[in-house]
């Protein structure tokens, strides 16, 4: 009987992108872990009859609906439909609009995808993402005095993602691994303006890592030194000794998100926002 409740249907519907709800959608169902959502995501809805259409559909699949709309008429739709097919939906901004306006003094302006406006933050961030992109991996080595952070470890620390993590905060960030015996680009130790941080993580959590990471088929790849456990200790070994070496600050990313890590890196230098 435990496991017939094991999944159960979680509906998002938006009239803009729906990444607030993916978000909070997703922490909350973290907190139940007996219980995998089935989500079904519905973003851009603006009128009463694609409103409908959708409310159709979840009938045949009900669940929890959370939802982020603007237009009073079409919440106020939505929420007698809801009750009437027994349905609970929340509203997921109302109780932190109300919060905004009796703080405030003010009524909301109602823009429907307003925090997406072309502003310059906006271009901020896809300037810092290109700049991820770019500066992945060690890449265009010889501008590193342009990232507001250099990321260094070795393989699969999270350098990458927690890189662009930051990107989208708008912070230029370039990666760089860690490789005993291959120095370091010197445009690294010229650079003046970057936090240096390196990430590091247990030896069985990268071997464990390393091991469900899709190889692929390359003719003479060994993965035995790659995964194996007293060869990831000496990485990490010298990867600490050269952060200790030029006072640069190192985060264990074992048990933190990437989120995690990006606020901790934010932390160490709190212009960077």
């Amino acid at each position: 009987m435990e496991n017939q409740k094991s999944f159960f249907h979680l509906h998002l519907i938006s009239d803009s992108t729906g990444e607030t709800l993916r978000s909070a959608g997703r922490a909350a169902s973290a907190q139940f872990h007996a219980a995998t959502p089935i989500v079904h995501v519905y973003p851009m809805v603006r009128n009463q009859k694609q409103l409908g259409q959708i409310l159709d559909a979840i009938d045949n699949e009900p669940g929890i609906l959370l939802y982020t709309m603007v237009d009073e008429n079409l919440c106020e739709f939505l929420s007698q439909r809801c009750q009437a097919m027994d349905i609970p939906c929340v509203n997921v901004l109302e109780p932190i609009l109300k919060t905004f306006q009796t703080y405030l003094g003010k009524k909301s302006k109602q823009q429907v995808g307003a925090q997406y406006a072309l502003n310059a933050d906006y271009f901020g961030r896809i300037e810092a993402l290109t700049f991820a992109m770019d500066h992945d991996d060690g890449q265009m080595s010889e501008n590193y005095d342009e990232a507001d952070v250099v990321i260094v470890g070795i393989s699969r620390t999270s350098k990458t993602p927690t890189s662009i993590y930051l990107a989208n905060r708008g912070i230029k960030a370039a990666n760089i691994p860690v490789v005993p015996g291959v120095p370091l680009p010197e445009s690294l130790y010229a650079a003046s303006k970057p936090l240096i941080v390196g990430l590091i993580a247990t030896s069985d959590r990268i071997s464990q890592i390393r091991e469900n990471r899709e190889l692929g088929s390359t003719s003479g790849f060994d993965p035995g030194g790659y995964t194996d456990r007293a060869t990831i200790m000496e990485e990490l070994k010298y990867a600490r000794s050269l952060c200790a070496h030029n006072n640069w600050p190192v985060i264990d990313v074992t048990r933190r998100s990437i989120e995690e890590t990006a606020a901790a890196i934010i932390a160490l230098r709190p212009q960077l926002r």
